[in-house]
């Protein structure tokens, strides 16, 4: 059977090239529809250099996560207004796990050479993450889905955030739910952050090149949480317990 290889053994590129896409007759081909979803990246021959497959893939990938955790927020705000804390609590870890994966399909970027990402960056025009419609849509969901939770689970229980965690804490439905938010948040923040590493290591911030703009959009969402409530409390209950057992205590050990 015919192996891809020529008669010396060395691999045939050619034939592999013409094999990646399948024929998109198969079943499994047709449901998923792989014909269209294998043609999305640049034709083999017209590639810049060997890393730009790896780019467009990467980011492709990025996409369709988005779009999925998009599409699962809205069920979770349904269910939040349902105060169905259990289905909350499954869609979610199904967020966080998606949200995890996304921040590690970034490192296969950091396998680009500076100068590589230079050839990349030419066919971006003036393109950016920024124009991500994934990206773009999640930070005009967050709103939405507090406004759900504080609705639902604080309001409707004369609940505050102040009482679920300190003064009124059980562990109850309204705190789980408080802290899937948080992780979200949190997990948000964490791709953010690889994603400036990643600029760091392939253009800098220094360039100016980049007229500052990108540098200070990506640096202003770092500063911004979805929940500021939700990680304002852990501050004020630690000022308030401090007052009790005071800021500087004694040392466990002995004084040296």
């Amino acid at each position: 059977m015919f192996d891809g290889r020529v008669p010396g053994g060395f691999m045939n590129r050619e034939h592999f090239y013409s094999i990646m896409n399948g024929e998109g007759t198969l079943d499994y081909e047709l449901y998923l529809n792989t014909k269209a979803l294998l043609s999305c990246q640049t034709k083999f021959d017209e590639l810049c250099n060997a890393d730009e497959l790896q780019f467009q893939v990467v980011h492709q990938v990025e996409e369709l996560w988005m779009k999925l955790i998009a599409y699962t927020l809205l069920d979770i705000d349904d269910y939040l207004q349902q105060e169905n804390t259990n289905r909350v609590l499954t869609l979610f870890r199904r967020v966080h796990f998606i949200q995890k994966m996304m921040i590690q399909q970034i490192a296969p970027l950091e396998t680009m050479s500076p100068k590589e990402y230079q050839a990349i960056r030419t066919r971006l025009g003036n393109g950016s993450g920024q124009e991500s419609p994934g990206f773009r849509v999640l930070l005009k969901m967050f709103q939405p889905i507090w406004n759900s939770f504080k609705s639902s689970y604080l309001e409707k229980h004369q609940l505050t955030v102040e009482k679920i965690y300190d003064s009124e804490y059980s562990h109850s439905d309204a705190y789980v739910v408080a802290e899937a938010l948080a992780e979200f948040d949190a997990l948000f923040q964490k791709f953010r952050y690889e994603h400036m590493q990643l600029i760091h290591r392939t253009i800098g911030f220094g360039a100016k090149s980049l007229k500052g703009r990108a540098v200070e959009i990506l640096e202003e969402g770092m500063r911004q949480k979805f929940f500021p409530e939700l990680w304002e409390i852990r501050g004020q209950m630690t000022d308030k317990w401090g007052v009790q057992y005071g800021v500087k205590r004694d040392p466990l050990g002995p004084h040296h």
